[in-house]
């Protein structure tokens, strides 16, 4: 396959998954494996292309971003808070992610690990949704900062290719009480800096092939992903927080056990 089709196909996955949790770097690992490459060598492209994810959520809010910054020239106490949490959330990840990248990167490369953890997930968005109790309508400024860093914490699990980064910040923030609509934005906000500094990691390390053009995945492809990932999550986004706001999380977990075990059954089946 042509690898900029590949690149359109993929940016599709990456912005119909980034923001539902379903595990974005998960599909992305499953579908390079679908189209017959290697996923360890197009694991640049899928962590880059995430970027085209960020930038629909700086646009879709970006009336927040830009509230948020007026009130931090202003020092005023809601925009700091919102900041706080933020970063707050955005710290285990950095220090976790810095020290465990090697193991990670063998993750990376690995469906059958995504395919359990499609399986694992499933089954814990299930028991959350019968246990956890609605919580009352806030924001991301009110949030009290225990709450952020243990969705922050909860953030980390995503390491694990498979488990979903919104998965487990959105879950995880119903679980600790927080609204829906809250913790889905909440888990929005805090992918900016978190895909930001991963993708930075990422063309750091590989800064060398990159500019050679090494590898199946070049810059073009990369700038193909990008854009087409952008145009799809941010309608993505929009669906997605509507649908929360009426309904439950239920069909993405048995999505999530159904795809785990038919790639559990491909794979042993290879």
């Amino acid at each position: 396959m042509d690898t900029i089709i590949t690149a359109i196909l993929l940016g599709i996955v990456e912005g119909l998954t980034e923001f539902i949790p379903v595990s974005s770097t998960g599909h992305l690992i499953l579908a390079t494996e679908l189209f017959g490459y290697g996923a360890d060598t197009w694991k640049v492209f899928n962590v880059v292309i995430q970027l085209g994810a960020v930038l629909a959520v700086v646009v879709q809010y970006w009336r927040t971003f830009w509230a948020v910054g007026m009130g931090l020239l202003r020092l005023d106490k809601m925009s700091i808070a919102f900041l706080r949490n933020i970063l707050i959330a955005f710290l285990p990840s950095v220090v976790i992610g810095l020290a465990l990248k090697k193991h990670i990167d063998v993750l990376l490369g690995s469906p059958m690990v995504v395919a359990w953890a499609l399986i694992a997930g499933g089954i814990a968005i299930l028991a959350i949704e019968r246990v956890a109790k609605p919580g009352q309508a806030s924001g991301v400024a009110q949030l009290p900062m225990r709450q952020a860093f243990g969705v922050g914490m909860l953030q980390c699990l995503a390491m694990v290719p498979g488990v979903s980064r919104s998965g487990a910040t959105i879950m995880g923030a119903l679980a600790m009480g927080i609204e829906r609509r809250t913790a889905a934005e909440f888990s929005f906000f805090l992918a900016v800096p978190t895909m930001l500094g991963a993708s930075a990691l990422e063309i750091l390390d590989n800064r060398e092939a990159l500019m050679s053009g090494a590898g199946p995945a070049g810059w073009s492809e990369i700038a193909v992903g990008f854009v087409v990932s952008f145009i799809v999550a941010l309608a993505v986004i929009k669906a997605f927080v509507a649908y929360i706001a009426r309904s439950g999380f239920a069909p993405f977990a048995w999505y999530r056990i159904a795809a785990g075990a038919l790639t559990v059954f491909l794979l042993s089946q290879a």
